[in-house]
């Protein structure tokens, strides 16, 4: 289930922050992050430009977030991205929480594509966004430099099939 991230959700966001398994997939220094960065991304989650959600279990319990950033009604796309804590990797969570997010995207924000971009050695996580739809469009290479070393980028979108659809019926 899919909720906007609160305040309760900081400790076990650090959690994955400060995993170095599970940061070192990302460009951004999550290593660094403290609890008044953490709460202040928490207040700051939810705009014009950037929906970020947690994902949360039966009990409320926080497994991971994901997002939809950079959102562009104009161009009707925006980027993806998700984090999963690591009791909740393999669970099934993560892909649940990705149709749940898709299907905010199109039905609710009606966009017609949510695009992503992913390193090209975790191979883990390309295997859950094909198995959620989305296609590899192309890599950038040595597009980013994590410690010191270049890597690189794989991109993966999905389009909304319904969209053109949708836009048909509103010329109508």
């Amino acid at each position: 289930m899919l909720r906007r991230l609160e305040k309760k959700d900081a400790p076990l966001m650090l959690e994955w922050m400060h995993d170095c398994e599970i940061n070192c997939n990302f460009q951004a220094d999550f290593a660094a992050a403290t609890m008044e960065s953490v709460l202040g991304f928490i207040d700051e989650s939810f705009n014009g430009d950037n929906r970020n959600f947690a994902f949360v279990d039966e009990n409320d319990e926080y497994l991971g977030t994901i997002s939809l950033k950079h959102i562009s009604f104009k161009n009707g796309n925006a980027e993806y991205a998700v984090v999963t804590r690591k009791k909740a990797q393999g669970t099934g969570a993560a892909m649940r929480a990705t149709q749940e997010i898709l299907r905010y995207a199109f039905e609710e924000l009606g966009l017609h594509k949510v695009y992503l971009n992913v390193l090209e050695d975790n191979v883990r996580a390309q295997k859950l966004y094909e198995k959620c739809g989305f296609v590899y469009e192309g890599s950038a290479v040595d597009a980013v430099k994590i410690n010191g070393m270049y890597k690189t980028l794989k991109w993966y979108g999905i389009i909304n099939r319904l969209s053109s659809f949708k836009s048909e019926d509103k010329l109508e």
